[in-house]
């Protein structure tokens, strides 16, 4: 069993867990540069977010959408 297939796995099962842990670094970082960064910071927690939803709801198929990451090959 490869590495992404434990972590499409563990996203199946824990997939809440995995929101507030983004979350919750979301924070930390907002609280580490005292707040300046704090629209960046959001939308790049609310992507990631979005993005992991995105990836369990399709099966862990990453590379469909547009700027998504395929598994193949480097062109």
């Amino acid at each position: 069993m490869s590495f992404m297939d434990k972590v499409k796995g563990m996203l199946g099962q824990h997939g809440d867990k995995a929101d507030q842990g983004m979350e919750k670094a979301g924070n930390t970082l907002d609280e580490r540069t005292g707040g300046k960064h704090s629209d960046k910071i959001d939308t790049g927690t609310q992507k990631g977010q979005e993005a992991m939803d995105r990836w369990t709801q399709e099966g862990g198929k990453g590379g469909d959408q547009p700027g998504g990451r395929g598994g193949g090959s480097a062109a």
